[in-house]
C-alpha cells in the first residue's frame, strides 16, 4: 500500500475542469515545478473506458474501483490507499460501483 498525498505545494492548478463522459468523471490538472503532471478527479458511480497516450500511476484517495486493462480478462480491485499503472498506448475499463472514486493520476515519461 502507498502513502497517498494529502495535499501538493508549490503547484500550479488549472481552474479548467477536464470532464468526460457528461460530468461523470471530472479532474482538474496539477502543474509541478519540474514540468510534471498530475489530475485530481472525481469518478461518479458507471463504467468508463480511457486510452492512454503515457503510462500513467493511478492512486486511489478515497471510495473504490474495478479496473480491466485492455489485453487482459482480469479485473482488478482497488479501494482507497490502493495504486496501480496503466501502460502507455494502452487502455483501461474502470467501474464504480457506488459512491465516488477520488483519485490522482501521475502521467509517467
Amino acid at each position: 500500500m502507498s502513502s497517498i498525498p494529502a495535499q501538493f505545494t508549490g503547484v500550479t492548478a488549472v481552474t479548467k475542469a477536464n470532464v468526460y463522459f457528461d460530468g461523470r468523471v471530472v479532474s482538474h490538472s496539477i502543474l509541478f515545478p519540474d514540468g510534471s503532471k498530475k489530475t485530481l478527479g472525481l469518478i461518479y458511480p458507471g463504467k468508463f473506458h480511457f486510452g492512454t497516450d503515457q503510462a500513467e500511476l493511478m492512486e486511489i484517495v478515497a471510495g473504490a474501483c474495478s479496473v480491466k486493462l485492455d489485453g487482459q480478462t482480469a479485473v482488478q480491485e482497488y479501494p482507497a490507499g490502493a495504486v496501480f499503472n496503466i501502460p502507455a498506448k494502452s487502455g483501461f475499463d474502470i467501474e464504480v460501483k457506488s459512491g465516488l472514486c477520488e483519485y490522482i493520476c501521475s502521467f509517467i515519461g
